[in-house]
């Protein structure tokens, strides 16, 4: 049975990806990724302001000890040692690399061009496979519009790509006010993957305490349906990879996605449920799908339930809204 699929112009054992997440920061959970059927992973991401904030520390150090013996200065820690953000990252890359044949993504979170363009560069040199650039940003600015918003992010393709030479995707928000376009042009700039959907960590109140409250919460299984529609409705369109992330749990969920016409498939969330072992759980539940359905190959059922590829396409128009309250009228 064939498992292999193509993203962003990479040769994977198997659709199912390992998305950004700290289970990456060990390369012993990347092996364990690679033996239980993980076709690549996404590192946990790279933020420049973390990079920025060590920068600034090694420089506050430097300048308090500028009056110290000369022979003293190798008690201090050097650059590279506070840069802990970068060449701990460059040094997983490349130890990552010598050790799983599985692509190696890394996941650049940037915020400025000198950012984007610098550690981009970095991570190419370090043997990263490709970059997913993860621009987690809120725009809260009532003065922006939605023509600015997505300007910003073309930019960021259209400078990345200008830099590296390696396949670059990029993970998108839901929110955009024309998503079709919005991919559209982000192909055109250049973008070789479409992430759907970037899951943005949004606050809550705690109504005794007064407080705000931040916290990390797994995906669940019924978040797949809007990165399913958008998939499924923009599947021959767009001339870029497409990734679907959130609300991956198990084969089913990997199923409905290559059926809407993903690429690959992307989870983490299951991982910290039922351990990196429920990869092969999941690859196992494709599997069996697939030898029921008499599928021989992942390529052979990709996309069939897209829009382009159903009869009835009011599956996914105004149309079948309307039938679907007059059920719930009935019912």
């Amino acid at each position: 049975m064939n498992l292999t699929s193509t993203y962003m112009g990479l040769e994977l054992r198997s659709p199912i990806v390992v998305s950004a997440c700290p289970l990456s920061e060990d390369v012993a959970n990347i092996v364990k990724m690679e033996d239980y059927g993980a076709g690549a992973v996404v590192l946990f991401s790279l933020f420049e302001e973390q990079i920025r904030r060590e920068n600034a520390l090694y420089q506050e150090v430097m300048q308090n000890t500028e009056g110290a013996f000369a022979e003293a200065a190798d008690y201090f820690p050097g650059a590279e040692d506070y840069q802990s953000g970068t060449g701990e990252y460059l040094d997983l890359i490349r130890r990552a690399k010598e050790h799983v044949e599985m692509p190696v993504i890394a996941s650049l979170n940037g915020t400025s061009a000198e950012g984007w363009i610098e550690y981009a560069r970095q991570l190419e040199q370090a043997g990263a496979d490709g970059i997913e650039l993860n621009v987690f940003y809120i725009p809260a600015d009532v003065s922006l519009t939605g023509v600015e918003v997505e300007q910003r992010y073309l930019d960021i393709v259209k400078l990345v790509k200008s830099t590296v030479d390696i396949p670059v995707a990029i993970k998108l928000n839901p929110y955009f006010s024309a998503m079709g376009n919005t991919a559209y042009k982000l192909a055109e700039a250049g973008a070789d993957g479409l992430v759907f959907f970037n899951r943005f960590y949004q606050p809550d109140f705690d109504i005794e305490n007064l407080r705000v409250i931040s916290d990390l919460r797994y995906s669940q299984h019924d978040e797949i349906r809007l990165p399913l529609l958008w998939i499924a409705a923009l599947h021959g369109r767009v001339n870029a990879s497409v990734a679907a992330t959130s609300g991956v749990q198990g084969a089913t969920e990997v199923v409905k996605y290559l059926l809407a016409g993903a690429d690959v498939v992307m989870t983490a969330s299951s991982l910290y449920r039922h351990g990196i072992e429920h990869l092969e759980m999941m690859k196992r539940g494709l599997e069996s799908w697939m030898q029921r359905l008499q599928f021989d190959s992942v390529a052979s059922f990709r996309g069939v339930l897209s829009q382009q590829n159903i009869r009835d396409t009011t599956a996914y128009e105004r149309a079948n809204y309307i039938r679907i309250m007059e059920r719930a009228r009935l019912a």
